[in-house]
């Protein structure tokens, strides 16, 4: 696996985990009401994804091994691009129902 590579897996999991802890504890709720902890979150959304599409440049076989990359980096653009029509139930429905999966899946391909 190339440096490049590593890195950027390292930088969406590191980003992954630190949503998980942004949020821990958290309701939908608080999430909505805390525009501060809404822009951390997408940021890391937006590290993640972009993270995700510079390996898909260098090593896309790779990303087949990462169930729904392809989402992950489609949001990452939809947060960057269509910021004005953002709907927080849905960065909270991908931080319950797909940041798990991305996270196992990257630490195991750091295995």
């Amino acid at each position: 696996m190339k440096d490049d590579t590593l890195a950027h897996l390292h930088d969406v999991l590191q980003a992954g985990r630190t949503v998980k802890q942004f949020v821990s504890r958290r309701t939908l709720n608080e999430y909505v009401a805390d525009e501060l902890l809404r822009s951390a979150v997408e940021r890391k959304f937006e590290i993640m994804g972009e993270a995700l599409n510079r390996i898909s440049r260098d090593d896309s076989e790779l990303l087949q091994r990462v169930r729904n990359y392809k989402d992950i980096v489609s949001f990452r653009n939809i947060l960057v691009h269509g910021y004005d029509s953002i709907d927080d139930r849905i960065v909270w429905g991908v931080i319950e129902e797909d940041l798990d999966d991305l996270i196992e899946d990257v630490e195991r391909l750091l295995r």
